[in-house]
């Protein structure tokens, strides 16, 4: 396996043990391969929940423009849901399980197809 194969198994076990989700393996990886070789750097890999401008970031950058949701504060509350569910006190909040995650909750798993 190579080293995507890798951080793939990372996340889905992050799914499964820190959120209780069963991930959906095909979408999970296309989530990772749309992060590009961000999931190698290891500051870009992780989102940083605590700086409101990594939010933002998150909201315009994955939410606005790949997602294509309209702005509005459904988008931060949601956010903030996922980061609830995948635990704040996690030092370690996968970029590509945070999009994971946000891509079931604003069910817009159909911007991978």
């Amino acid at each position: 396996m190579g080293k995507r194969d890798d951080l793939i198994a990372q996340y889905a076990d992050d799914l499964k043990n820190k959120c209780g989700m069963d991930p959906d393996m095909d979408l999970l990886t296309k989530v990772t391969i749309g992060c590009g070789p961000s999931i190698y750097d290891a500051d870009a890999s992780t989102v940083a929940a605590t700086q409101d401008s990594e939010l933002e970031t998150v909201k315009n950058n994955f939410l606005i423009k790949k997602l294509g949701l309209a702005d509005s504060p459904e988008l931060m509350e949601g956010i903030n849901s996922v980061l609830d569910t995948y635990g704040r006190s996690n030092r370690n909040k996968y970029r590509a399980v945070v999009y994971y995650m946000l891509t079931k909750h604003f069910g817009k798993e159909a911007a991978y197809s």
